[in-house]
């Protein structure tokens, strides 16, 4: 079984956002439910907090400032969807923080995989906007710190959040040094991810967004998975696999819902282990986004992480 680093910090409590559907019970219940039933092979691992030069690798000056003066000054609302409060910048460098320590854990080969359990999410943050429940762009971030400071040179990002993460899209769309792959429900939230957006200039053909109807089985996407790192990111030969993991593609999920069910996360997760065990030596970080039904969320992540061969199967 494969060693598995939790990377979480009682801070991501902090970002108070009331009666919201990203509230701080997302990550509760998932550090409670893994830590009373996963074997010793998981090790949680507090992260270091980001610094501001790791962030503004992907954010503008005004956005990362204005973050910071809303929390400072008590909270409030970026807009209809997004909520910062007092405690909300800390938790937001500390989620970025995580998802660079998880990613460059399994980059330097200190553990076979890694997983930032963080809040706030953060897929769907722009260059100069939060949107979305997000604030920084948590797997940006950490993408940009290995391109940067690790030496790699071909990384894949997996994304398969049912909403399209229209902020690492953009992050990377003229940057073919990261393929960018997307399965997303469409018609949907943010409106972006139409089949067509590709990539520009020296990054065309390193965007591959998959936008499929509700109405999708969990057969169907896992086939359409399945083809595509076979077909796109197998061939890219990526040095190692980021995974937005959102789990708001479960059948009951409050926000999204795209007909999955346990099952179906564990198989998704041995077709991640697949591609990574062909192509990278098993390097795989993943990097909590979506997933808002507090009953289900830490079994989908548990059953996703048994796929991984990272927790005992057969208890999700």
């Amino acid at each position: 079984m494969r060693r598995l680093d939790l990377y979480y910090t009682p801070q991501f409590l902090e970002h108070k956002t009331g009666a919201h559907p990203e509230c701080p019970e997302r990550v509760a219940v998932c550090i409670k439910h893994l830590s009373s039933s996963a074997s010793d092979n998981l090790r949680v691992v507090a992260p270091r907090r980001a610094d501001l030069a790791d962030v503004g690798r992907v954010h503008d000056a005004g956005l990362v400032a204005a973050v910071e003066s809303l929390a400072r000054a008590g909270g409030g609302e970026v807009d209809s969807d997004t909520v910062v409060s007092e405690g909300s910048f800390d938790a937001a460098l500390d989620a970025a923080g995580a998802a660079i320590d998880a990613a460059t854990a399994v980059a330097q080969g200190g553990c076979d995989a890694s997983f930032a359990l963080v809040r706030p999410p953060g897929h769907h943050a722009t260059r100069s906007r939060a949107m979305g429940f997000c604030l920084f762009n948590n797997v940006a971030i950490a993408a940009r710190r290995l391109l940067a400071q690790e030496g790699l040179r071909r990384i894949a990002i997996l994304d398969f959040d049912v909403h399209h993460g229209n902020g690492t899209q953009e992050a990377f769309y003229e940057d073919p040094r990261v393929l960018f792959v997307s399965f997303h429900r469409f018609p949907f939230y943010p409106g972006t991810g139409r089949r067509e957006e590709t990539g520009a200039g020296p990054g065309k053909g390193y965007t591959v967004n998959v936008p499929l109807p509700g109405k999708t089985s969990a057969a169907r996407y896992l086939s359409l998975w399945d083809e595509v790192l076979e077909e796109k990111v197998k061939p890219f030969r990526p040095e190692i696999l980021l995974v937005s993991a959102g789990f708001d593609n479960y059948s009951r999920d409050p926000v999204g819902g795209l007909n999955f069910e346990l099952p179906d996360f564990r198989d998704l997760g041995r077709l991640v282990l697949r591609l990574a065990d062909a192509s990278c030596g098993g390097k795989v970080a993943g990097v909590l986004e979506g997933g808002y039904d507090l009953d289900a969320l830490p079994r989908c992540l548990e059953a996703y992480l048994q796929g991984l061969g990272a927790l005992p199967a057969g208890t999700a």
